[in-house]
């Protein structure tokens, strides 16, 4: 540590950078990723303009970080080493006089601690992976942040990402190798991120792990910048011309070769600075490297400038569109809040916001039912058009497909008419048998009826459950109270509904009135029935002329004759009531007992026209009063149901629920929500802030723009002389008036 502390003290009395439109832009950015990181996740919806480092293990990523930096802070070992996202943001600081303290590292899981000495940087990095990703070697996607202010380092953001590896080791998946390629992807398919894409130049470019998964991620190659590591153990003879010209695999944005710090130089201390002072001798020597336009792509000042550089044109290049997420993001976590309200702190905003809820329930209850909601669907029927459907379309189209005589025979009627007539023949058709049949089949309107109640009130439950306001979701206690209310008001509305029902079938059975006008009446159903019964006869006629075997035969029913022996007598010449004394005493004639239960045998015809009477009538008095019950079931159903309860139902709220005693319960919010409203209010804030920062660059940069006319090199960081450990060099000055003359620079070459 005193070998690196006096390194770094030396290069205190260097130039340092300066804060321009475009240092400010960056450290916007830093700002914003402070100012998001509490409340987003590590996969964030608002992605920040950041590079990602990707590397192979062994590619030399640390060993780039910690030149950026200007401190060895990473950890380091032969097997993987990064196991977690490190987003590292560089926060240039200029240096005061009497400052005791010049650069230090920050942690956000340890808010308002400061570390001072970079090796418990580096102890608390291990420490803080191990935590999550296990002491073996294990990886986790949850991201370490860590902030490093200096007046030693250009402003930016990078993410050191995970090495791709092939054999998994210690505790390891199988499928390291894809999980780590997928965390890799996840980070550099985002369109505001670069991709610093590290090979080292001892293998082939070709086969670059980096290049490759930055292929699949930018195809174009639009947000890729190559570095070419380790260029100093490359074998003699060969140089790293092609790789570094674009000539091997093209990049919009080029290539920057650099030397790394042996692992000598690592286990001998040797410091940063001293590996800098190395690379800058190595390059100016190289007989290849150090002239032509190979000298602006070589040494770690280059590439830092460059990534300086290109990350704050496309900052200014992407600003549009975050601002744009930005205002998107607010917008809906202000629509969350509105929906969470505000924490109810008194009575008098607890029964305020109770009285809303319920009436607000109660205008979209009645809404739904008049066919006034604004939620109007074009899919299906839906409210008040569903209990009209079930009125009319089932109910009343049902009645009119029944007919009163389909579960009576002829046999029946004809049995009834029988008993109807007692011991002796009736005259005329019997109108007890009538009477009993049409109180039968009015009867069986009730089930029908009943069911139809039923319906509808299940549509109302439906409706109930559906028109919930969206303040109810904040109270769960409130919104299973007002559904019980509901339901019960709706129970108890259709007891009245059920007996009125009742009360119109028993009117009906009560009272067959015989005189109603649309009924058909004994002597209109008379000759019915013989123009029927004529035609049913005048059928059979034919199919008898058709089938002569069956013509001029008859059936004759009759009483065995008691007087059965009496032509034998007469034959054989005795008189009535002798026997002749040539024979013997016939047997005792005995009865077969009738059955216990008898049935007509044979239908005559006078009880044929009786029966198609009797169906007439049945018929027509039916029609009569299902005609009543189409009318009046639906009738009783909207008033004592439906409309009862779209007219009184806020009243019976206002009975069972605004008790002020109850507010405390009933407006109790889920613990969830609780929390997500002190999340959504923090995320609020913290959009807002973002936005208010996003606007004061804007503005500076637009007021500078303007004045400055349009030389866009005007506003690019001051280029600092030398980082630490550097000496000025007139490849500086030349790599300045090369590469940065033109916004967003793009490699010639490619």
């Amino acid at each position: 540590m005193g070998e690196e502390a006096r390194e770094v003290d030396s290069s205190a009395t260097s130039p340092r950078p300066s804060v321009t439109i475009g240092s400010s832009l960056i450290s916007m950015i830093n700002k914003l990723q402070d100012i998001l990181a509490p409340v987003v996740s590590d996969k964030p919806q608002i992605s920040l303009p950041q590079v990602a480092v990707v590397g192979s293990q062994s590619s030399g990523k640390s060993s780039v970080l910690e030149a950026l930096v200007g401190r060895d802070f990473l950890p380091r070992g032969r097997d993987i080493c990064t196991r977690r996202p490190l987003v590292l943001m560089l926060e240039y600081r200029a240096e005061e006089p009497g400052d005791e303290h010049t650069e230090w590292g920050e942690f956000r899981h340890l808010p308002g601690k400061r570390f001072y000495d970079f090796s418990a940087i580096r102890r608390e990095i291990q420490a803080e992976t191990d935590r999550e990703a296990g002491l073996n070697k294990g990886v986790s996607d949850k991201q370490i942040r860590l902030k490093i202010t200096s007046p030693n380092v250009l402003n930016m953001t990078l993410v050191d990402l995970p090495g791709i590896t092939k054999v998994p080791v210690g505790d390891q998946p199988r499928d390291i190798e894809a999980m780590i390629r997928k965390m890799i992807m996840d980070y550099i398919t985002q369109q505001n991120c670069i991709i610093l894409a590290v090979s080292p130049a001892n293998s082939d470019l070709a086969t670059s792990d980096a290049l490759q998964m930055a292929r699949e991620a930018d195809p174009n190659g639009f947000r890729t910048i190559g570095v070419i590591t380790k260029l100093d153990i490359m074998d003699r003879g060969t140089d790293a011309c092609n790789f570094l010209l674009g000539k091997v695999i093209p990049l919009k944005l080029g290539y920057v070769g650099v030397v790394n710090r042996s692992q000598e130089d690592i286990n001998k201390n040797r410091g940063i600075a001293t590996a800098l002072a190395y690379e800058e001798k190595f390059f100016n020597e190289h007989p290849v490297l150090c002239i032509g336009n190979l000298s602006d792509r070589c040494g770690m000042p280059q590439l830092a400038r460059k990534l300086n550089q290109i990350l704050e044109q496309h900052i200014k290049r992407v600003l549009p569109d975050l601002k744009a997420r930005l205002n998107s993001q607010m917008v809906s976590v202000s629509k969350e809040l509105q929906a969470y309200g505000q924490p109810l702190e008194s009575k008098m905003a607890q029964g305020v916001v109770l009285l809303n809820i319920l009436t607000k329930y109660c205008e979209a209850f009645a809404a739904m039912l008049e066919g006034k909601s604004q939620e109007m669907s074009t899919k299906e029927l839906s409210g008040g058009a569903r209990i009209h459907y079930i009125l009319q379309s089932i109910f009343v189209k049902t009645l009119e497909g029944v007919d009163p005589c389909d579960d009576l025979t002829d046999d029946d009627i004809r049995t009834a008419i029988q008993n109807a007539s007692g011991a002796k023949n009736a005259l005329f058709v019997p109108e007890v048998p009538f009477e009993f049949l049409v109180r039968r089949q009015i009867a069986r309107l009730l089930d029908p009826s009943c069911q139809c109640l039923h319906f509808v009130y299940d549509e109302l439950v439906k409706i109930s459950r559906t028109c919930e306001v969206i303040e109810l979701q904040r109270f769960p206690v409130l919104r299973k109270c007002l559904d019980e209310v509901v339901v019960n008001f709706l129970r108890e509305g259709a007891k009245p509904a059920q007996r009125m029902i009742e009360n119109l079938i028993e009117m009906e059975v009560d009272y067959i009135n015989t005189s109603h006008p649309r009924f058909i009446g004994g002597k209109k159903a008379s000759e019915l029935a013989m123009q029927q019964l004529k035609a049913q006869q005048g059928s059979r006629s034919q199919l008898n002329n058709e089938n002569p075997v069956f013509s001029g035969s008859t059936r004759t029913w009759g009483i065995p004759s008691i007087f059965g022996s009496r032509t034998s007598a007469v034959q054989s010449g005795g008189r009535f009531g002798e026997q002749s004394h040539s024979e013997s005493m016939p047997s005792t004639i005995n009865l077969r007992e009738p059955p216990s239960i008898l049935r007509p045998i044979e239908t005559t015809d006078n009880e044929a026209a009786e029966i198609i009477i009797t169906k007439l009538l049945l018929q027509s008095y039916y029609d009569i009063v299902r005609k009543n019950m189409q009318d009046l079931v639906p009738k009783a159903i909207m008033h004592f149901l439906v409309n009862s309860t779209k007219q009184n139902l806020q009243t019976a709220f206002i009975q069972k629920l605004y008790i002020e005693n109850m507010f405390d319960e009933l407006l109790k919010e889920h613990d969830e929500l609780v929390s997500k409203r002190k999340r959504n209010e923090k995320l609020f804030e913290v959009f807002k802030q973002s936005l208010q920062t996003l606007e004061k660059v804007e503005f500076d940069v637009s007021s500078q723009t303007s004045s400055l006319g349009t030389d866009f090199s005007v506003g690019l960081p001051r280029i600092p002389n030398t980082l630490p450990g550097l000496h000025k060099t007139s490849e500086i000055s030349q790599f300045t008036h090369h590469s940065f003359s033109m916004p967003y620079t793009t490699d010639t070459t490619a």
